[in-house]
């Protein structure tokens, strides 16, 4: 009973993380913040959904596969958020700075070399 609890309490979390993660892509400025958002939100939300799980299992095999996966998540996730964001840095992406900071975003933040 008191697991059943728990596992719906983190369930209920972690979708929270990941509508407020999807609420952040689409409200932040630009692509850098997005990219934050989405990253660290779901990273999160899927690790406290995968808690959930494991607190709902009963195969030991179960949950050393979910704890597998979580452990996959965990380092695979920031390590491709990262990448992303270098990848947009080295395409001469600039972040938003200051306080003028425009609604319509990355079309505004492309500086052109010259």
């Amino acid at each position: 009973m008191i697991f059943d609890i728990l596992s719906w309490c983190l369930f209920l979390l972690g979708a929270l993380f990941i509508i407020a993660g999807s609420l952040g892509m689409l409200r932040f400025p630009d692509f850098y913040t997005r990219l934050h958002a989405a990253g660290v939100t779901d990273t999160l939300g899927v690790e406290l959904m995968l808690l959930a799980m494991i607190f709902q299992s009963d195969n030991w095999i179960t949950i050393v596969k979910l704890l597998l996966i979580a452990l996959f998540m965990l380092l695979t996730s920031p390590v491709a958020t990262h990448a992303i964001a270098h990848a947009a840095w080295v395409g001469k992406l600039k972040p938003m700075l200051g306080p003028d900071l425009r609604r319509d975003g990355d079309a505004e933040t492309r500086e052109e070399d010259a």
